[in-house]
């Protein structure tokens, strides 16, 4: 279990929405990135963020609809500089593309793009697919930007990445000898519910590998929130988020509420570098024993999903699936 620490809060709350986050701010100048931002909270993230006038890129697949929200965004927070670039988070060769492209610092990286199945469904090499985008896919895009984020940090003191992961993530730690599910028979909330355990993993060692670059990573759980993610629900999976929700586990929340926590761990002056913490309703999460029932710790984090070993292994497990030479990378103190 981590060292006990005091835990970081703030004066945001579920009912805090992005905008509230950020006002009074002035992010003029902050390059800010948000994967996953033509739809749900990515926008009212990428929103807020414009409001506080940031420059912000939309990393999207459908770059049709990104044109579309980053016209909205640019004319809804009155801030020109909302851009669009194409990203596929299962596609090696769009995710070089696009950290090829990226010239100068790097001061925000969102990792907000995530995927639900109701079905086994694997990518071209074989991965889980909600595994291969929800965890993969922005590990290689972090890597790829990892010099823009030193840059960025070198620039303004502190660079720093936001990793979304869930309440989900007390289902399943990751199951290092079957992550891609060849042995054992395929459950789709298992494998989501692993994919953001490593989401939260990722912000730990990232954290541990790279704050001597000025780079901090916390991940955090944005709450319930209705979006397209759920239009592929098996009728299990609906009873059980229905079961959640007449429990009190979560309320439902606007997608501008949905972003807070996101911008608090983007933004808020309580999270400058510090990282590989756990957020939820705007402030560091309690943590909770791995048999810990989901319905009574609904705000909790596992220790599963925070243990340094289990993000040390699976930092290593990844490098070997993406097929990145570690050696690029600065070595871990």
């Amino acid at each position: 279990m981590p060292t006990p620490h005091r835990l970081i809060t703030t004066r945001f709350d579920a009912s805090s929405t992005a905008d509230d986050v950020v006002a009074g701010l002035d992010l003029t100048g902050v390059r800010a990135i948000v994967t996953g931002a033509s739809s749900g909270i990515g926008v009212e993230t990428a929103r807020s963020l414009a409001r506080a006038g940031a420059e912000v890129t939309l990393a999207v697949r459908n770059t049709s609809a990104g044109a579309k929200t980053a016209e909205d965004i640019a004319e809804s927070a009155g801030n020109g500089n909302v851009h669009v670039s194409a990203l596929d988070l299962v596609d090696s060769s769009s995710i070089a593309e696009f950290t090829n492209r990226w010239t100068g610092p790097l001061h925000i990286l969102i990792n907000n793009a995530g995927v639900i199945v109701s079905g086994l469904v694997r990518t071209s090499e074989g991965w889980e697919l909600q595994f291969a985008t929800n965890h993969l896919g922005h590990f290689a895009l972090s890597l790829g930007l990892h010099e823009a984020l030193a840059k960025g940090a070198r620039e303004r003191g502190e660079a720093r990445i936001v990793s979304l992961s869930s309440t989900g993530h007390m289902r399943s730690p990751v199951v290092f000898d079957d992550i891609h599910f060849e042995r054992r028979e395929y459950d789709p909330q298992a494998a989501y519910s692993q994919s953001k355990t490593a989401n939260s993993l990722f912000a730990v060692e990232a954290t541990r590998r790279w704050a001597a670059d000025g780079i901090v990573a916390n991940a955090v759980n944005p709450g319930g929130v209705s979006t397209g993610l759920q239009r592929d629900f098996t009728q299990k999976q609906k009873d059980y988020l229905a079961a959640a929700e007449a429990s009190g586990v979560f309320v439902y929340k606007t997608a501008q509420q949905g972003a807070a926590t996101t911008l608090v761990a983007a933004v808020a002056p309580e999270f400058a570098r510090t990282g590989g913490h756990y957020l939820d309703d705007g402030r560091e999460a309690y943590t909770v024993g791995n048999d810990a029932d989901l319905f009574d710790n609904s705000h909790g984090v596992k220790e599963w999903a925070l243990d340094p070993d289990a993000a040390q292994k699976l930092w290593t497990v990844s490098l070997d699936l993406i097929g990145h030479p570690a050696t690029r990378e600065r070595p871990a103190s």
